[in-house]
């Protein structure tokens, strides 16, 4: 098998995006969802040990359910014993295996989950919920113009608080979540990038948003809800989530390059 003479590799970071009618199905589910497939690939995963051994994976902070995705990430731990994989052989066939394992892997998943991206782990990396600092959104409201929506979210930038009632162990709590909206802009287009896309509505905005996951993260419908009355959550996409290192922004893994095969979305390939 490829990679027998080379290092060891004992994590393989993935990712994936959620899109179209599987947004609705739960993380738990998603969680499922993988490990039937990678039960199905062949790939030599690790197994906890115990009465009831799972398959050691480490998701990223989870996708509200109903959200759509760019950037979902999954950490695999392999079997030491059974540790080469495609992609870790010789560096020449590197981006052609792994992009062959990310397409075998898209197929074995439900239409939705897409893999765009693997690439091994050097030993001692964080986990994904150590690591990742903040995530970027694009968040489609309704239910105000576009102007009195710009009106609320400088109103929101500028207030010291802002209070969100959250229920935790079976009790009402109030929670500031203003030190968690790094960043919060308004764009009054139709989808940026999409073709054919509906006209503008009046009362149709979209949202730009980074939130923070530290100390506790920032649902979308949460954000909506703090910018007061009227407003409407109709769709909500993570596009980014971002690791901050020395006071730069890095991904935990980019989508091209060197470092990580990629493969397009079942939907492009039949565009294609």
């Amino acid at each position: 098998m490829p990679g027998e003479a080379t290092a060891t590799v004992t994590r393989l970071r993935v990712r994936y995006s959620k899109t179209g009618k599987v947004r609705f199905t739960s993380h738990r589910d998603v969680v499922r969802m993988w490990e039937r497939a990678l039960r199905r690939s062949g790939l030599p995963v690790a197994w906890s040990e115990g009465y009831s051994p799972r398959p050691l994976l480490s998701f990223g902070h989870a996708l509200p359910t109903g959200a759509e995705s760019f950037a979902e990430y999954l950490d695999i731990r392999l079997a030491p014993e059974l540790a080469a994989v495609p992609g870790t052989g010789a560096p020449a066939d590197e981006d052609e295996l792994r992009v062959e394992l990310a397409q075998r892997l898209s197929a074995l998943l439900p239409s939705g989950i897409d893999v765009h991206a693997i690439a091994s782990l050097p030993v001692g990396s964080g986990s994904l919920q150590q690591e990742v600092s903040s995530c970027s959104w694009k968040l489609e409201v309704h239910g105000l113009a576009s102007e009195e929506l710009t009106s609320r979210v400088e109103r929101l930038l500028a207030a010291p608080t802002a209070l969100v009632e959250r229920e935790r162990k079976g009790r009402i709590m109030s929670d500031d979540l203003r030190p968690a909206v790094l960043a919060l802009t308004v764009n009054a287009c139709a989808e940026a990038g999409v073709k054919g896309g509906p006209a503008t509505h009046p009362e149709h905005a979209w949202l730009e948003a980074e939130l923070a996951t530290r100390p506790r993260g920032v649902r979308p419908r949460e954000l909506v809800e703090v910018l007061g009355p009227g407003t409407r959550l109709s769709r909500a996409c993570r596009l980014q989530q971002w690791i901050e290192r020395d006071g730069t922004r890095i991904e935990p893994l980019v989508i091209c390059g060197h470092e990580a095969g990629t493969v397009a979305t079942r939907a492009e390939r039949r565009a294609s």
